[in-house]
């Protein structure tokens, strides 16, 4: 989108070869390589709280923060490494940081968290025997990684790394496509680093791999890399961008679901940068947070929703206040969005969908006033009443159409949620209306 800078739009500016290597990152790989499917015969279980939980909270910090000027802003201003590297002397983030995102994330209604280990630009903010590019070798002068995990404990929140596969930083970053030995130097680093996050900092919930330039699966040997995580954290679940299916997918910036059963999950920027930028005033609504969750859910997805902390670990205000709104709704409204099933009926101009068994919540973001109307509902509703709640609504149907008659006047909160209890799973068909119902003489 014009505007717009995310990872993979960024890469998409440095050409066709890098853009194609990046969609691979992101998604599986197709025609004649075939992967092991790593994990599945345990999926179902390690997936089901991640499947009921449906909003988690991702946090983009590192040295960019400093800098305050967008996450990719070592390469797009053509930085030099030694000169960027200088800010890790300089980054010294206030106590605890992470204890104010995890209460956010908890007062927010989010069920887990996700934190960038390393991002591209190749300083962690995790112990590591590899390098002295890290946070407790350098002015941080500790584990940030695991004031992190600890923070997200004690708020009973699941948690997890991001890690960056691309290193702006590590001399064999780029040139392993084309020297063996640097690719096995530069692999054996970052199959180090995995091994290291998913070995010394007790139970993880979430691995997150991030873009995977510039080698593709087999060049990151990444069957062995997911069977050592596993084989070190049983119960974690993965994500599909180091080239392999894992356990989800990724659209980022956008809403789109997979088809069947594949597990997704959406990540976004609350504003249009992911680290901290200084200069982005391009905040998303609490009211457009909701409806990304609400379609999130209605279509079996989870919405994975950014903040960018300062240089110092603070959160911007802005960000505070958006989602403290959105935890004020979602303690009213939690219900419909949390263990939401997929949902078949979507078609509306005021309202969407999510559902529960035999229950259709009807989430109204544009508020007519005293009766909402939903078309082709196929389903009986037996009875409705207002989540937030009140009295019971009157109902009246026919064949193309549902009315909810006695709301009031003026919007109940944010986005108001209706409750329908249907006599069997709700249905939707438009076709049924445009074609059969009744039309007069001209």
């Amino acid at each position: 989108m014009e505007g717009k800078m995310s990872r993979r739009n960024c890469l998409a500016i440095m050409g066709t070869s890098t853009a194609a290597l990046t969609a691979a990152a992101a998604r599986p790989l197709q025609g004649n390589q075939q992967f092991e499917d790593i994990g599945a015969e345990t999926r179902a279980s390690r997936m089901k709280w991640w499947r009921e939980a449906r909003f988690g909270m991702f946090i983009h910090w590192g040295l960019y923060s400093m800098l305050g000027r967008h996450e990719w802003a070592m390469e797009n201003e053509g930085i030099p490494v030694k000169e960027y590297e200088q800010l890790a002397q300089q980054f010294k983030p206030k106590p605890f940081p992470a204890r104010d995102w995890a209460q956010l994330a908890k007062r927010a209604g989010m069920k887990y968290m996700v934190m960038t280990s390393k991002h591209h630009e190749g300083f962690c903010h995790f112990n590591t025997a590899s390098t002295s590019y890290c946070a407790p070798k350098q002015a941080a002068g500790r584990d940030l990684a695991k004031e992190y995990l600890q923070a997200a404990r004690d708020e009973g929140l699941r948690a997890g790394f991001y890690y960056s596969l691309m290193d702006w930083h590590h001399p064999d970053g780029a040139r392993c496509a084309t020297d063996e030995a640097a690719r096995r130097r530069f692999v054996d680093y970052i199959h180090g680093h995995v091994r290291e996050l998913c070995t010394n900092y007790g139970k993880l919930d979430v691995l997150w791999y991030d873009v995977s330039w510039p080698l593709d699966p087999k060049g990151w040997e990444s069957e062995r890399m997911n069977r050592m995580v596993f084989q070190l954290q049983p119960d974690i679940i993965v994500n599909n961008r180091n080239g392999l299916p894992g356990d989800f997918s990724t659209p980022e910036q956008t809403i789109r679901a997979e088809q069947g059963e594949r597990a997704w999950e959406s990540c976004m920027t609350m504003n249009e940068s992911w680290g901290y930028n200084v200069g982005d005033d391009a905040w998303k609504t609490p009211k457009q947070v909701i409806r990304n969750l609400i379609t999130c859910a209605r279509d079996g997805g989870n919405y994975l929703f950014n903040i960018g902390p300062k240089a110092d670990g603070s959160i911007p205000e802005e960000s505070v206040k958006i989602l403290s709104t959105v935890g004020e709704w979602l303690d009213k409204n939690g219900e419909a969005i949390y263990t939401a099933e997929r949902c078949q009926v979507r078609r509306s101009n005021i309202a969407n969908f999510t559902r529960k068994g035999n229950t259709l919540y009807v989430h109204v973001h544009f508020w007519p006033g005293e009766m909402v109307a939903v078309g082709g509902l196929k389903t009986k509703v037996k009875s409705a009443r207002l989540l937030a709640g009140g009295p019971p609504l009157k109902v009246v149907q026919d064949d193309f159409r549902v009315q909810f008659q006695g709301l009031p006047k003026q919007a109940p909160g944010l986005v108001p949620v209706i409750v329908a209890e249907c006599e069997s799973e709700p249905a939707q068909d438009m076709m049924l209306v445009r074609k059969d119902r009744p039309r007069e003489g001209v």
